[in-house]
């Protein structure tokens, strides 16, 4: 709701300072190829995006997700405790965190919506829920394939070129992120 509120604000503003500086042709003409662009960039994603989400469905069909949950059983055991039981939520977790790592985050978001329901107890997030949250909004991307799909669909000649820096900041986003959502976990029970 406050998102909606910022964009029209910025719109607004946008639209008030055109007319002021007489811009108004020049807003006119970027609004039409933004949309363009945007257009083109969503399908030139699409075929990735449709690619990687089916593979991922192939991979739970064939069992490929249960293996790949029982070789990360023991990083996911100590993450989220219910995985140690529960094997449809490690095979959802298990998926949901290769796709991570691959940068396809979109492929992702299926296998994290289900791993988020069989986490999910009552209508309050747990400490396994917020880990969760928290490795997905950071995760860790090994081959940040959807970034370097729009960098090649710009024109980038060398996609892969962000390689450490991507490393750099995944590692250290996921690593705080995970410290805090422990601390915050460990400070609130104690309140």
């Amino acid at each position: 709701m406050v998102m909606s509120w910022v964009f029209a604000g910025m719109m607004l503003l946008s639209l008030l300072a055109a007319i002021l500086t007489g811009n108004g042709a020049a807003l006119s003409a970027a609004v039409g190829d933004g949309a363009q662009k945007g257009i083109t960039l969503a399908l030139s994603l699409a075929g990735s995006l449709c690619l990687w989400t089916g593979l991922g469905k192939l991979m739970e069909l064939c069992g490929i997700s249960a293996m790949l949950g029982k070789l990360l059983q023991p990083l996911l055991g100590r993450l989220f405790p219910a995985s140690k039981t529960n094997e449809a939520l490690r095979g959802c977790l298990s998926g949901n965190i290769c796709a991570n790592m691959l940068g396809l985050g979109n492929a992702a978001t299926p296998m994290g919506i289900a791993a988020a329901k069989h986490l999910a107890r009552g209508d309050t997030a747990n400490d396994e829920l917020c880990r969760l949250v928290v490795l997905n909004t950071a995760s860790i991307q090994l081959i940040p394939a959807t970034v370097a799909a729009v960098r090649a669909a710009n024109g980038c000649r060398t996609p892969f070129d962000i390689l450490p820096a991507v490393w750099i900041t995944s590692f250290l986003s996921a690593g705080m992120g995970l410290a805090m959502a422990w601390l915050l976990g460990r400070l609130w029970k104690n309140a």
